[in-house]
């Protein structure tokens, strides 16, 4: 066998074992999880605001509580290794509310804790948040501007 003929037919079995491992994903069944995942964790967040509606509470001090209990439920269920079971059923309905964003936090300080309070924790707990925080307050500042100069023009 000529060695054209041979690198043709590695070329066709790499291709057929691509084919063979390579996961099939269904999108409207990935966004049907998604509005599901993201539907419950907003769902949860209603019942703890009217909870605390019950109680008594105002409706700013209610929007906190609520904030701090779903920071605190994500955080619980990322260091039970819970939460990316989730996200890998869920997908962006896990990650885009306030408890992707705890999870994120969270992960990249369990997983650099070994490396020390300062240069594991201390560094690494933004990685993945980190990028978040700065194109968001990027966007705004751009936005804010935009929006100044239009109010500017008569």
């Amino acid at each position: 066998m000529s060695d054209n003929n041979l690198n043709q037919k590695k070329q066709k079995q790499y291709e057929e074992y691509v084919k063979a491992v390579t996961p099939v994903h269904s999108l409207p069944l990935n966004m049907c999880k998604a509005f599901f995942t993201g539907g419950v964790i907003c769902v949860v967040g209603q019942v703890i605001l009217n909870y605390a509606d019950n109680l008594g509470l105002d409706k700013d001090t209610a929007g906190s509580w609520c904030s701090l209990i779903l920071i605190l439920f994500s955080v619980i269920l990322t260091g039970c290794n819970l939460y990316s079971k989730i996200g890998r059923f869920g997908g962006a309905g896990s990650l885009v509310p306030i408890t992707g964003f705890a999870n994120s936090v969270a992960s990249s300080a369990i997983e650099y804790k070994a490396e020390g309070q300062v240069f594991g924790i201390g560094c690494k707990i933004f990685t993945i948040a980190g990028p978040v925080i700065l194109y968001g307050i990027l966007s705004s500042w751009i936005l804010g501007v935009i929006y100044y100069l239009f109010t500017m023009i008569p």
